[in-house]
């Protein structure tokens, strides 16, 4: 059973994260030869100052 994890920034709408799941999930099971019924997907929202990048915290960027 693949499960996969999805770290983002918090901000993303439900529409994004369900498109990105479905896509996901039906390209998973196409490779992987599995049932999309066996994928599972758990996203996870980052605050900004939880989530750094090139030695600065996303919420410092502008």
């Amino acid at each position: 059973m693949p499960m996969i994890k999805v770290e983002l920034l918090k901000g993303r709408t439900v529409e994004q994260k369900r498109e990105f799941a479905e896509v996901i999930t039906r390209e998973t099971a196409r490779i992987l030869k599995c049932r999309p019924e066996v994928v599972d997907i758990v996203f996870q929202d980052v605050e900004p100052h939880d989530w750094a990048n090139a030695g600065k915290l996303n919420s410092d960027k502008t």
